[in-house]
């Protein structure tokens, strides 16, 4: 067994970003995001969770009820984080809305904002994790609480849809600068 401390990764800090689905896919953990990726700020420090659900149906035989299979029925990806930073990009995210040039929104609780595409980079010193959803939505918010002492936070989970390309379908990408052995 080869034991390694230093393939221990811990996210020290990261970013947050967001741009429409016809902006420039990033193709590395550390390529420049086009300008169309606006940063979504400070997160609060229970940083960014990501979550894999799936569900399975189990097929079972007549004879003996052995198990003979278990197909996924359903699956999903989310990203869920607190934006703590007040600014145009998160409250327009939060509300599914753009907010006008008069600072004002109109809440339409039903509103998702739509469709978009978000980056999330996990940094620990030299090593980044980046990840990339193509096509995403925000499908819940978080309640908000205006109290002394707290930032006013802006709680959203991200839900990753399929995307195709070529023969290959998937809701996120992942690249790890540690596991990269193209040498670039």
């Amino acid at each position: 067994m080869s034991l390694n401390s230093e393939n221990v990764r811990v996210a020290v800090t990261g970013a947050a970003y967001v741009a429409t689905t016809t902006a420039t896919a990033p193709t590395t953990a550390t390529s420049a995001l086009g300008v169309d990726y606006k940063d979504l700020g400070y997160i609060s420090d229970g940083g960014i969770t990501e979550t894999r659900d799936r569900s399975t149906n189990q097929i079972r035989a007549w004879q003996n009820s052995a198990l003979v299979r278990e197909p996924v029925t359903e699956s999903s990806i989310t990203y869920n984080f607190v934006m703590i930073e007040t600014k145009k990009e998160t409250v327009a995210e939060y509300y599914g809305t753009t907010v006008a040039a008069d600072g004002s929104i109109k809440i339409d609780p039903g509103k998702t904002g739509g469709r978009k595409s978000y980056v999330f980079d996990v940094i620990d010193g030299d090593e980044v994790i980046r990840i990339y959803v193509p096509n995403g939505e925000v499908t819940e918010v978080g309640d908000q609480t205006y109290v002394n002492g707290d930032p006013i936070g802006y709680e959203i989970t991200v839900t990753g849809y399929a995307t195709t390309v070529g023969d290959e379908v998937y809701s996120a990408v992942k690249w790890y600068t540690s596991l990269d052995t193209t040498g670039a």
